[in-house]
């Protein structure tokens, strides 16, 4: 699925695990908390991908291995035309590697802060395509928990994907999520609520809430509510009820009451799944399976000769990463050397639980 493609390669070799090896690296092009991200591609099949890596030592110094193995284990389950789907893990001494589908049409962020201008009809196809996203992790009973411009991916044709599912939740029948987890300006009130002790939790309705925020995000360069992640929290619930996002005339009334049936305070008022928003008028004139598709034409397509991402995370990896990923072969192998038979002394607590990790780390292969 290199290039955001469905069709299943055969593996040149079924009996050897995909290891980094397997791989040549091209360059960087993102990262967050939880790793990096850089553009490779498979030796044999020549597909081209995205490859995160993750530092083992630096992920249980900060308590982010659950959080990694979370993601493992809700990814290689899923497959859906909008969402980066998942192909390879694996791991060595140092790093946990995940390889996904390569989309090099930049994030939503990134557009927004080129000063792109997103149409009423651009806005609302990227909504469907997101619902069908939201509709489809439901029925696997995943709260995604960080629908956010940032995190919205595309490919050249213009379609959005969703991805990271590092802080995404599973949750049974009939049952809610209590833990915290989100970008605070795209969080919904009842996970605030929550925080104040004042409620048994929530459900997939958080996910059409912050929905409902990067629409109106993408519609008017700004956020409907001035919420920042230092922000307090009983500051931010006074904010749901004293402020009332404002709609530009300009904007249809039919998108307007679309933002406002998403941003709804009230959970039992709100659009929460994807029939609620499938009965709508506004939606009469969709059909979903061209949707599905993706048949119909995006409105705003990326510029193919442009990396869309910023060019200061090749420099960083190049110049500032103490371990850079280019040079790890030569890296592993100076330091088994060095070593000898020995090893190096770690700390016995921290040693363990670098050992946990080797443990239980997933290793998956699409292809097979």
């Amino acid at each position: 699925m290199g290039l955001g493609q469905s069709s299943k390669a055969p593996v040149t070799d079924d009996t050897d695990e995909v290891n980094f090896d397997h791989f040549q690296i091209l360059r960087a092009i993102g990262k967050g908390s939880f790793g990096k991200v850089c553009i490779v591609q498979k030796k044999d099949t020549k597909k081209m991908y995205a490859m995160k890596y993750m530092n083992k030592l630096k992920c249980v110094e900060r308590n982010e291995v659950r959080n990694v193995l979370k993601e493992l284990q809700i990814m290689q389950n899923l497959e859906h035309p909008f969402l980066v789907n998942f192909w390879y893990s694996f791991q060595d001494e140092e790093d946990m590697f995940m390889v996904v589908d390569l989309l090099l049409g930049g994030d939503l962020r990134y557009h927004l802060q080129q000063n792109v201008h997103f149409s009423e009809s651009i806005v609302k196809l990227y909504v469907c395509e997101l619902a069908l996203a939201l509709g489809y992790l439901r029925s696997k009973r995943i709260i995604h928990r960080c629908l956010k411009a940032s995190v919205t991916l595309w490919y050249f044709p213009g379609h959005v994907h969703l991805t990271d599912f590092n802080i995404a939740a599973i949750v049974k029948e009939d049952l809610k999520a209590t833990s915290i987890a989100g970008t605070k300006p795209y969080m919904a009130p009842e996970l605030f609520q929550t925080f104040e002790g004042a409620h048994p939790g929530y459900s997939f309705s958080v996910d059409w809430w912050s929905l409902g925020i990067t629409a109106y995000e993408l519609l008017r360069g700004q956020r409907p509510y001035v919420i920042r992640s230092s922000t307090p929290t009983n500051e931010i619930l006074q904010t749901f009820h004293k402020v009332h996002p404002t709609y530009p005339v300009a904007w249809s009334l039919e998108m307007k009451s679309l933002l406002r049936k998403l941003l709804c305070i009230d959970v039992q008022k709100r659009i929460s799944c994807l029939a609620e928003l499938q009965d709508l008028d506004y939606m009469s004139d969709v059909t979903w399976d061209v949707v599905l598709s993706k048949q119909l034409p995006p409105g705003f397509i990326p510029n193919r000769r442009r990396l869309n991402c910023d060019p200061t995370f090749e420099l960083e990896e190049m110049i500032l990463e103490s371990k850079p990923l280019h040079k790890k072969k030569k890296r592993l192998a100076r330091k088994t050397r060095d070593q000898g038979s020995d090893g190096s002394p770690q700390n016995g607590q921290l040693q363990q639980r670098l050992e946990n990790v080797q443990r239980d780390f997933i290793i998956f292969n699409r292809e097979k």
